[in-house]
């Protein structure tokens, strides 16, 4: 991690001391500490501009249209230099596609990558939504558009719960006895050391309610989806192979889908083999 990154954990490490738990929990925990990039909606300011949400929607003229709404596309050349630890390609554009609603039967969004000098058609913007429903279209107005600034921050798990294999219970994170005490300072000085932003890229993935990793969640997801033959597999069940590619809270931009949040995991291999067509994509939303 940059080491200027990793001194801004300097005042959670304080906090959580003051408050009375040990320093060798403090430092364990410390330890799972990942970069992420945070990236902000603005026209003008000091961070450097890497993607945009909205604009135009340019794919290879050999992917179809996704099914979903087009939220955002990333220049990942642009992207900090080791600003994540996800192997992502060095250059191209990364396109995230979302519907901010839970679904039964299929993911609720894809990514595509473009890479370099591909050669790419402007598409329309609005053929998922080929009957017309009103709902939704004013829904997919009321996606955020703009240019997008990155911030290099770092990242703390939000969770302190993991699911126990074949039962239905839970139990505390591995290693980390006052992991529900060091989630609390977390999340309440992450504000000021680590404000975030409405996309992130790597990390830790947050949610309005989060006491379990929801790239758990998404991995047992996408192994029941592949047992049901409602998704390609081969998925492994287990979360350590599985990473977050992006989180977009939705319901800070869309109107009438407040409180969702959107998660886009790939396992690692995937990613390292630029397959994104494994993403796999969940949200939480409390309507």
């Amino acid at each position: 991690m940059i080491p200027e990154v990793w001194d801004r954990l300097r005042p959670f490490r304080d906090e959580a001391m003051a408050q009375g738990i040990p320093a060798d929990d403090v430092e364990r925990w410390l330890t799972t500490a990942r970069p992420c990039v945070t990236l902000q909606r603005a026209e003008d300011g000091a961070e450097p501009v890497v993607g945009r949400f909205g604009g135009p929607l340019l794919l290879p003229v050999d992917v179809p249209t996704p099914q979903d709404p087009f939220v955002a596309s990333i220049d990942l050349a642009a992207l900090p230099v080791d600003g994540t630890d996800l192997p992502l390609p060095p250059d191209g554009h990364l396109l995230f596609f979302a519907w901010p609603e839970t679904r039964d039967r299929r993911p609720a969004g894809t990514v595509v990558y473009v890479p370099a000098g591909a050669a790419v058609t402007e598409r329309d913007k609005s053929s998922w939504n080929s009957r017309g429903v009103a709902e939704y279209g004013a829904m997919f107005e009321s996606y955020p558009q703009g240019p997008l600034r990155a911030r290099v921050e770092a990242s703390l798990p939000y969770h302190s719960f993991v699911a126990l294999p074949g039962d239905p219970g839970y139990a505390s994170l591995p290693g980390h006895p006052r992991c529900g005490e060091l989630v609390e300072v977390w999340q309440d000085i992450q504000p000021d050391i680590a404000p975030g932003g409405p996309l992130q890229i790597g990390g830790y993935a947050d949610e309005e309610a989060v006491e379990f990793d929801p790239v758990a969640v998404a991995a047992s997801i996408a192994a029941k989806a592949v047992r049901r033959g409602h998704w390609d597999g081969p998925v492994s069940a287990d979360s350590a192979d599985w990473v977050l590619l992006a989180d977009w809270y939705a319901g800070r931009c869309v109107e009438g889908w407040e409180g969702s949040t959107v998660h886009w995991v790939i396992q690692r291999e995937d990613l390292a083999a630029r397959r994104f067509g494994c993403v796999y994509t969940t949200v939480f939303w409390n309507p």
